[in-house]
Parts: structure tokens; C-alpha cells; sequence
């Protein structure tokens, strides 16, 4: 089945390669897989690949609207996070249990491998890495890219009864930021000694979801009221220091 879906938000992806947000319309309107979750630049292509909630499918969104089907794997049925790795020719996706990972070019499956109880986002460092949030467990969990998976870091800090970190991103200072979805908590975790250092906000991000680091240091948190007392909105986050702290 077919479904009206929109891929927008143009300011919330890190551009790469020869496309900028200027270059793009406010919004794509094209018809898809079910339920769209994930998004990301493809900068090969020139377009976005969108993760399916509902089937597990990646399309490719070209900014006309026109859409084609960049991967299908049977033993994926939904897809979370999404993210392209062009230097590696690879696409990522968090999985129900774990993460695929495509080839970037053809969308063969190159692995699918299990990590976490209920893994949704992830990010990738200038290695390779992903790192993947885990909101029903307290560890952020480490993919190598050959696939091997670790436990990165384990912290109650990480945990919440009902939900814990959901969104997460790389910072090239050598750190990760992610949010707790059902509080708004924007924590710094280094990847140096996995320390934790609890971001001071002047509004918790509540019901943070998708995070994306922007050019200008700034980080965008896409909120939703799914399951949290918090807005659909798109949020911008004004570091301090070294992400001690952050305003809206």
C-alpha cells in the first residue's frame, strides 16, 4: 500500500557534498512506503533516503518528488534511525533488534546485526563507527565497520522505565550527544573515558527525538508527543563551552 508522505525539514540534515538546504524546496511531497521514520542526505545520489516504520524499506526521495526503492531485506520489518556513511559507501539503519547495513551504491545488505532490546538511533564518527541509543537498556552500544558490536557505555543515567535515550549524534570534539525522550535530558558522553556530563538547558527538549549537529555548531531536536507531554516542534540549541550548557 501506498501512502502521502512528506519529506521535510530540510535544516535538521548535515549536508555533504555539492547540496545545500538553498538548493532544495521548503517540501517534498511523494508518494512512498508506509509509515516514513528515518531521513538522510544521500549526497551520491543528490536526494533522501527515507526508512519505513511500517515495512522496513528505504526509498529514495529525489527533491522532485520522484521516488524509487533503494533496499529491501526480509528480515528487516521496520527501520528507525537512518544514516548515510558516503566514505565508506554505506548506508545504516537501526533496526528492531539491531542494524542493517547497506551498500550505499547497489543497497545490498552487507550485515544485519543484533545490538540492544529496542535500538532506535544512531551515529557515525569519521572512522566508521556507529553508535547506536537503546532506549529500553542503559548502554549505548558501538558498531564497528566490519559489524562487530560492543557495549560503548552502560549508565543509569541512560535508562528510563518507559523510554530512555532516543536521539543521538557525533560531535568531532570527540563526544556524543543524546537525548532522553521522556524528559528532555540532553546528555554529553565522552568517548574518551564514556564519562557523562548532563547538558544545563534552559527548556528540556521534551519528547526529544531526531538530533542533528548543524555547521554553525548548533544542534536541531525534532520533538513529537507520541508518547511524551512535549510539542511537535523543531528545536535549536545554542551551545556553551563545550556543551555545558545550551539555550533555545
Amino acid at each position: 500500500m501506498k501512502r502521502l508522505f512528506l519529506a521535510v525539514l530540510v535544516g535538521l540534515l548535515t549536508f555533504t557534498g555539492t547540496a545545500s538546504a538553498g538548493q532544495l524546496p521548503h517540501v517534498i511531497t511523494a508518494h512512498g512506503t508506509q509509515a516514513p521514520e528515518g531521513v538522510t542526505w544521500d549526497p551520491t545520489r543528490q536526494a533522501f533516503l527515507v526508512g519505513s516504520f511500517g515495512q522496513g524499506d528505504i526509498t529514495v526521495v529525489r527533491r522532485d518528488g520522484r521516488t524509487s526503492p533503494f533496499a529491501h531485506d526480509p528480515r528487516v520489518t521496520q527501520t528507525f534511525g537512518i544514516h548515510v556513511d558516503a566514505v565508506r559507501n554505506r548506508v545504516l539503519a537501526v533496526t528492531t533488534d539491531g542494524v542493517a547495513i547497506y551498500d550505499l551504491r547497489t543497497g545490498r545488505t552487507l550485515h544485519v546485526v543484533k545490538a540492544g532490546v529496542r535500538p532506535n538511533d544512531l551515529a557515525i564518527d569519521w572512522a566508521g563507527n556507529a553508535y547506536v541509543t537503546d532506549p529500553g537498556s542503559d548502554t549505548i552500544f558501538r558498531v564497528a565497520p566490519d559489524g562487530t558490536v560492543t557495549r560503548q557505555v552502560s549508565d543509569p543515567r541512560l535508562a528510563d522505565p518507559t523510554f530512555g535515550l532516543n536521539g543521538i549524534v557525533w560531535h568531532p570534539a570527540g563526544y556524543l550527544l543524546a537525548v532522553r525522550y521522556l524528559d528532555g535530558k540532553l546528555l554529553r558522553i565522552s568517548l574518551r573515558d564514556n564519562s557523562i556530563h548532563e547538558v544545563t538547558l534552559s527548556t528540556p527538549v521534551i519528547g526529544g527525538d531526531g538530533l542533528a549537529l548543524r555547521p554553525d555548531g548548533k544542534l536541531v531536536v525534532v520533538t513529537n508527543t507520541i508518547g511524551s507531554t512535549g510539542q511537535d516542534a523543531v528545536t535549536v540549541l545554542q551551545p556553551h563551552g563545550m556543551w555545558t550548557s545550551a539555550t533555545v
